[in-house]
């Protein structure tokens, strides 16, 4: 038997492609995937089986498509090192479902139905109140608690039912949680993390007046005793938010000596701050001392201090 030229040439190729598929079936399969196996230190049964029969299968391709076959896994893995050469760096990226705004299509039959609670208890109309009610439960209702409150003398049995459970329950939450954080900060001599969430806490639910004045005082009492350790441990804790927060709820509960003195702490350490301002107002002008009212009036208004709207209607009316 006399072979062709072209023959010898074609039956060469197959040989070298025959040679190339078994040499990178071996590669893939036996040496790369065992020694992946060995770096992650862990059993890869599963990992290693898909690999391996991913390999065989390429492996097949390649001689039933001499030629073409290498070639393409080769062109393949090329294309990958020039487009996909580095791995993306991840380390910074958070994934985080509290900053995620998720946008949901309006509840048009229901918001028309929906009225504010305090109006559906001054009509007295048992449905709206209802409707408001639940509409309200649904959400967050830690900063409704005084309209919830409103709720528990109506004359419908049933939303002055779901009003008192949801208040108690909500206000035995905040009793637990406010005496859970005080005994943490007594506990910690040298931080005041736990003040500092304390007096956040605990301003987002006083500032709301639902408990009675003894408990509301004795609550105003622990927080203002927060806001004294922090000065003491760590003054620069103090923002003007927390300063803000502290001497209202004293003036509130008419302590107007402490009130005063958290006052002129926070003048003293933000001179430059619209509550420095805006706190000394309302204490003077609850506790009727004229002079120093005009005083920080005046001083305000010569002052480069931003001023919000409600600050300036105060200016026009004083004016």
């Amino acid at each position: 038997m006399t072979w062709t030229r072209e023959e010898f040439i074609f039956l060469i190729v197959l040989i070298i492609n025959l040679l190339v598929a078994v040499a990178y079936y071996l590669w893939n399969a036996v040496f790369a995937v065992s020694s992946k196996s060995l770096i992650n230190k862990k059993k890869m049964t599963d990992g290693l089986y898909e690999n391996r029969r991913t390999y065989f299968i390429r492996f097949v391709i390649m001689l039933l498509c001499p030629v073409v076959g290498p070639l393409f896994f080769l062109l393949s893995h090329l294309l990958y090192l020039v487009f996909f050469w580095s791995q993306v760096d991840l380390e910074d990226v958070i994934f985080s479902k509290e900053r995620v705004r998720i946008q949901l299509k309006a509840d048009e039959e229901r918001e028309r139905n929906v009225v504010p609670l305090e109006e559906a208890i001054s009509i007295n109309d048992k449905k709206s109140l209802r409707t408001a009610m639940l509409n309200m439960l649904k959400g967050d209702i830690k900063d409704s608690l005084a309209s919830i409150a409103l709720a528990l003398n109506v004359e419908d049995s049933e939303s002055s039912h779901y009003a008192s459970s949801v208040l108690s329950d909500q206000l035995n939450d905040f009793r637990m949680t406010a005496q859970k954080l005080y005994l943490e900060a007594q506990a910690d001599d040298s931080g005041t993390e736990y003040e500092k969430m304390m007096i956040d806490y605990m301003d987002g639910v006083l500032r709301q007046k639902v408990f009675s004045e003894i408990e509301q005082k004795r609550f105003v009492h622990m927080m203002e005793e927060a806001a004294e350790g922090i000065h003491e441990k760590e003054a620069s804790g103090l923002t003007p938010q927390r300063y803000e927060g502290v001497a209202l709820r004293l003036l509130e509960i008419k302590d107007y000596e402490k009130c005063e003195k958290w006052c002129l702490r926070m003048a003293e350490q933000y001179p430059d701050e619209l509550p420095s301002y805006t706190c000394k107002l309302k204490l003077y002008f609850t506790t009727r001392n004229k002079n120093a009212f005009f005083e920080t009036f005046n001083a305000l208004k010569k002052s480069d201090v931003v001023i919000d709207n409600e600050t300036l209607e105060l200016i026009r009316l004083f004016s």
